[in-house]
């Protein structure tokens, strides 16, 4: 399942003076919606999508998915703002009625990954993995890689860079009970004052799960999370 959680109040760009959330503004062509999720044009068909909106947004979110032919759909409207996108996740899961062994990847509303494909091979037999690449600075989540040639992660962080891996803001867990079992014990110990999902991952590694992370070009992702990234693509 393609888990997009976009119950955000768009509040950077309402100061910056657009009149509209960013999920709603044009670019080339379509809107930004629509280049998020078309980032999985080719899943269409194959894997079930939920989406997670605030309630004033899921007339727009039918009409978009519809135009583009995603069908196999569930939208779970919110009512009022969360504690962080784990929290919306949870919220959606929840209320489409996710079962517990169902795999899930969650990934960004203003983010674009043009013609995504699942990385295959070791990352099937993970327990979850995050999708990243190289970079710096201190907006980012992290992950830390484990000593040897496999590409698992020992350490995840939101906002403190242990390495040079940038996560893109695409996770996937392999059963969406483990994802609801990290943010229960992301509750109970909280490491930011938003509840983030990289940092998830942690309790996770701590337990023995395998967690991976799948290295990709930064040139193969595309970000439009602040009006200055917006207007850069305009």
């Amino acid at each position: 399942m393609i888990v997009i959680p976009m119950a955000g109040r768009s509040q950077r760009f309402l100061n910056a003076g657009y009149g509209r959330p960013k999920h709603m503004l044009p670019l080339q062509g379509r809107s930004v919606f629509a280049h998020a999720v078309g980032s999985f044009e080719g899943e269409f068909g194959r894997t079930p999508f939920l989406i997670i909106a605030a309630a004033d947004a899921v007339k727009f979110v039918r009409a978009e998915c519809a135009a583009m032919g995603l069908d196999d759909l569930a939208v779970v409207a919110l009512d009022r703002p969360t504690a962080g996108q784990a929290e919306t996740v949870a919220l959606g899961l929840d209320g489409a009625g996710v079962a517990a062994d169902t795999p899930i990847t969650i990934f960004n509303i203003d983010t674009f990954r043009p013609g995504f494909r699942f990385p295959g091979g070791i990352f099937d037999e993970l327990d979850g993995w995050l999708e990243v690449f190289r970079g710096e600075g201190a907006n980012w989540s992290y992950v830390k890689p484990a000593p040897g040639l496999e590409p698992i992660a020992l350490e995840t962080a939101e906002k403190r860079p242990i390495s040079d891996l940038c996560c893109t803001g695409l996770y996937h867990f392999a059963r969406a009970g483990d994802f609801a079992q990290a943010l229960a014990a992301e509750r109970a110990a909280p490491q930011a004052a938003e509840l983030y999902v990289a940092p998830l991952y942690n309790h996770l590694i701590r337990q023995g799960s395998r967690i991976g992370y799948s290295l990709i070009g930064r040139d193969e992702v595309v970000f439009c999370g602040t009006p200055a990234e917006y207007e850069g693509l305009l």
